[in-house]
């Protein structure tokens, strides 16, 4: 592959719903353009960007691949990412190094939930954007449908610069609105000039004359001359264009097919033509040697750094880091230093990317997307810079993951293969997580949902070798009392020669505190139970806190007052009125009096959706003992809800969410308090653990 300069590149991310063409769009692009001599299906498993065996075997995108494409001297680098929600944290690292983004749509589909997020992440990351209405050549296909479905969402940021060419209900070509001209499709996209049809005339007039208002908004004097009558050049108007384009002030749309590729060379020139290259926009790091800022802006004068946004590990292909040359100019055969690990990496080759193809360069200008293999520390968000001009950049925003279930290896003795396995994964995937809970013994794994979960399963079986099964998570309960009482622990015992003998008398009520699992207090009068015995009754409790006699859950808010007690002066010993105290604290929650309750983990939820869910999913929060504390909006036509919800009762709550939403909706949640639990939920969590003993 030759190597390019900074002006000559593109870095485009694909974005969409799942399944609206995306893939086939890409690979299109790369049979028109010579990259690959035939052309690749989802079906048949052997398209560029669908490498993994999970995405061939289930036929979707689970991660972003890089196809470049060269094309008229520009180097376009493709970024392909997943579409649906699991796979988000991909999505964001595609994101955090494009210029631009192509959002497709499929023409049969219209515009699909996958759509919005798409463009709202475009708005986050305030990149221009191209809209491509793909399968184009469908009998149930509406170009005008989709366009107008985007204009009530957008406004009259939305702009065809495509109107379709139907013939015999097929898609023979399209009128380029910007230089009004018809063009008919040969073979491989190309295309050749024919006349515009009568009955686009109408349409065409109105979506021109849009065209023609957004140039005379570039400035005052095209804003004179539209209004005089005069028409504006084709530079003009591709000049005024790129700005609006440029800005996001404008999105154009295009219309053409993934199958065959039609309407896929226009796509290139207008991604050349109108998107910014890397020398167009902005980035700027922090100098970690002098605490100043550093702008590097993609220039090829400045000292090198780049940003690590993905890696990749696989068992055959080995291990990537893909980056982003920010400043300057990497070569192969060169000693970076990681700003972020402090350690230098040697590199030796330096690679571009075409699905699981490495095509070796011998160098990356800034604004190009590379590849470096086998790098000793580098992880993801890593900044890779000079030792004397030591650059750091911010790392990627990865959405956190809410979804999660306990996981247990199938075969004993894999407990350390599969945390070897589960860490190579979470090197790939940000949005995956690994958590030990020693309270209940179990080991959580977290994803953005369940889809996700599955396939990291598929993946440690297919890729490691090693089996977990799934199972529902333990909650985190707690256990108190709410009354107060006064009990006895006796430990006596004589079995020939020194005996033993502890005697103590506690007042057990609620400290008030839940932050803590007790407080110790005396108010021994007399010396009944003598001082050098106190820190045997508190070691007592201590001992049964994290363990308590309801069902074995961490006992909080606990108040004991040692007030009587006795001893023998041959027989009484630490150990003794340590058993005492176990003894007391389990008469303690036996008694009625205490009113020993189970309190359950009481979470802080914010859920968004648009305005037309909110009863739905207020109802759904009810159903689930949730308390709604209000609802914000957040003027976009969404409402912010917020409660306090169980934490058992959140758990399926994403699928039950996206399926109440459509998928629009998302939330976050974070452990808030414990509270008392009802009635049934204690009686059924007693007798389960009182099950689960007898079974052991």
């Amino acid at each position: 592959m030759n190597v390019y300069q900074t002006k000559q590149i593109r870095n485009v991310a694909v974005l969409g719903h799942g399944g609206c063409g995306k893939t086939t769009m890409v690979e299109a692009m790369a049979y028109i353009t010579g990259v690959t001599n035939r052309m690749g299906k989802i079906s048949d498993g052997n398209t560029i960007s669908d490498f993994d065996k999970e995405e061939i075997k289930r036929q979707f995108s689970i991660s972003t691949s890089v196809v470049p494409i060269e094309y008229n001297g520009i180097k376009f680098n493709f970024l392909d990412t997943p579409g649906y929600f699991d796979f988000v944290g991909e999505v964001e690292e595609a994101m955090s190094v494009a210029g631009a983004a192509v959002i497709v749509v499929n023409a049969k589909s219209g515009v699909e939930v996958g759509t919005q997020k798409a463009w709202e992440l475009c708005n986050k990351y305030n990149l221009p954007r191209v809209i491509f209405v793909t399968n184009m050549d469908d009998d149930n296909a509406s170009y005008k449908n989709v366009v107008a479905h985007l204009q009530v969402l957008y406004g009259s940021r939305i702009a065809p610069f495509h109107l379709p060419i139907r013939e015999n209900e097929k898609f023979v070509g399209f009128v380029n609105v910007v230089n009004m001209k018809g063009r008919r499709f040969t073979e491989k996209s190309q295309y050749t000039e024919c006349e515009i049809p009568d009955y686009s005339m109408e349409n065409l007039e109105k979506v021109r004359e849009a065209l023609m208002e957004a140039v005379a908004e570039t400035n005052e004097e095209y804003m004179d001359r539209y209004f005089s009558g005069e028409e504006f050049t084709y530079d003009e108007i591709r000049q005024a264009l790129h700005q609006h384009v440029r800005s996001g002030d404008m999105v154009p749309v295009l219309a053409g097919t993934g199958i065959n590729g039609n309407g896929c060379l226009m796509l290139l020139e207008i991604l050349e033509m109108y998107c910014p290259g890397p020398s167009e926009n902005f980035v700027s790091g922090v100098n970690t040697k002098t605490g100043d800022g550093f702008t590097a802006d993609y220039n090829e004068e400045k000292p090198f750094s780049a940003k690590v946004f993905k890696t990749i590990v696989d068992p055959f292909i080995g291990k990537y880091s893909l980056i982003k040359v920010c400043s300057g100019m990497l070569k192969a055969d060169s000693t970076v230093y990681n700003v972020s690990r402090d350690a230098d990496e040697k590199i030796s080759r330096l690679y571009v990317l075409r699905g699981k193809e490495a095509i070796e360069v011998k160098e990356l200008h800034s604004g190009d997307i590379g590849a470096i293999a086998k790098l000793a520390v580098t992880e993801t968000g890593d900044t890779l810079a000079t030792k004397e001009t030591p650059i750091e950049y911010e790392r990627p925003d990865i959405s956190v993951p809410f979804t999660y279930m306990a996981y247990v290896a199938k075969n004993k003795g894999d407990e350390d293969k599969v945390a070897g396995a589960l860490s190579k994964l979470m090197e790939e995937d940000l949005t995956l997580k690994h958590v030990n809970d020693k309270e209940n013994r179990q080991l959580l794994l977290y994803g953005i949902g369940d889809q996700q979960l599955d396939i990291v399963v598929s993946k440690l079986f297919n890729r490691y070798k090693v089996e977990i099964e799934l199972v529902k998570p333990k909650m985190a309960f707690r256990e108190t009392i709410r009354g107060k009482v006064k009990v006895q622990g006796k430990h006596k015992k004589q079995s020939g020669g020194h005996g033993q003998y502890g005697d103590v008398t506690i007042e057990f009520e609620p400290s008030g505190d839940l932050e803590k699992p007790y407080v110790f207090e005396e108010k021994i009068v007399g010396g009944v139970v003598p001082r050098n015995y106190f820190p045997a009754v508190e070691k007592g409790i201590q001992e049964m806190v994290p363990k308590g006699p309801l069902a074995g859950y961490p006992i909080v808010g606990l108040k004991a007052t040692l007030v009587f007690g006795s001893y023998h002066p041959v027989d009484s010993s630490e150990m003794a009125f340590k058993l005492a105290t176990i003894l007391a604290v389990k008469n303690a929650f036996a008694d009625p009096a205490s009113k020993p309750v189970l309190l359950e983990p009481i979470a802080s939820l914010k859920v968004k959706v648009p305005d037309k869910f909110t009863g739905d999913v207020m109802g759904d929060l009810n159903k689930r003992r949730g308390r709604v504390l209000g609802m914000n909006p957040d003027h976009s036509g969404n409402q912010i809800i917020e409660a306090d919800v169980p934490m058992s009762e959140l758990f399926g709550y994403n699928t039950d969410l996206r399926s109440m939403t459509g998928g629009i909706g998302n939330y976050a949640y974070e452990f808030s308090r414990y509270e008392q639990a009802p009635s049934e939920i204690q009686e059924k969590e007693i007798a389960a653990r009182a099950a689960a003993k007898d079974a052991e």
